[in-house]
């Protein structure tokens, strides 16, 4: 056999290749150049794997996702990729496809009474006793005048099929003998 050492590069397996030829060391390494210094390899700039990747293959230059994770992990329960779900009555969230949870708040629109109550199974508070205001500090059902004393007549005041109270009624007051 010749001498081949200072005349090329020799790979993993021991096969040897020319100065002036590329070669890849080994079966997991990225493509080197032989040179009369011996190897040049240069890692080159491989994309980034994908942030939901479980398996990585490794066999090549650029290690490449065999398997991505396809659930959210989140207050200790498991999602699947784009499923929605409830953790409260106001929250709704979403398991997003880079594995993020993703979660909106209700927003509640503006009660119509006074004294609006929680209940446990709803995000909202509801008015158990219909639209209503205060006169001074007495709460007073909506559409219909109501006497607070015996000079003071109040009401409450909204608009029109969009019951939007005020939470202050209006009164005025009458001469009284």
């Amino acid at each position: 056999y010749p001498d081949y050492r200072g005349k090329g590069c020799v790979d993993e397996s021991g096969f040897v290749y020319a100065i002036g030829e590329k070669f890849a060391p080994g079966p997991s390494a990225c493509p080197c150049l032989c040179t009369e210094e011996g190897p040049l390899c240069i890692q080159p700039e491989c994309p980034r794997l994908h942030p939901r990747c479980i398996q990585v293959d490794t066999t090549q230059c650029c290690p490449q996702c065999k398997e991505r994770k396809n659930y959210c992990e989140f207050r200790g329960k498991t999602y699947q990729t784009l499923e929605e779900f409830m953790v409260s009555p106001c929250e709704k969230c979403r398991c997003e496809a880079n594995g993020e949870v993703l979660c909106t708040v209700s927003a509640c629109p503006q009660t119509e009474c006074v004294d609006p109550v929680y209940e446990p199974d709803q995000c909202c508070p509801i008015c158990k006793n219909g639209p209503n205001c205060f006169a001074e500090t007495i709460v007073i059902p909506a559409g219909r005048e109501v006497k607070t004393d015996e000079c003071t007549i109040c009401h409450c005041t909204y608009e029109e099929g969009t019951w939007r109270i005020e939470r202050q009624a209006m009164c005025t007051r009458h001469e009284c003998k």
